[in-house]
């Protein structure tokens, strides 16, 4: 392969600069490692279940249910009738 000129960020820079200093490797090596570990994640990500991405998301606290599922109609049902008090 050849030589490729890239441009960074200059946060983008700072970082490269951060985990150069820290590990001492070099532009070349960190962001094939970079770039790697980014593989990988990908690869992981392909091959999780829908319910291992699901179980991962933060979706908070929950509880706004006046209902459950099953019964969706016949609660649906009730609180229509309790706005407007038939």
């Amino acid at each position: 392969m050849g030589t490729h000129t890239v441009r960074l960020e200059p946060v983008a820079e700072q970082a490269l600069k951060e985990v150069q200093e820290s590990t001492k490797l070099t532009v070349s090596a960190a962001l094939k490692r970079g770039l790697f570990a980014l593989r990988d994640e990908l690869a992981e990500r392909e091959t999780a279940s829908p319910f291992a991405i699901y179980s991962q998301l933060d979706l908070g606290e929950g509880g706004d249910a006046l209902g459950s599922a099953g019964t969706a109609k016949k609660t649906l049902r009730k609180l229509l009738q309790k706005k407007h008090k038939r």
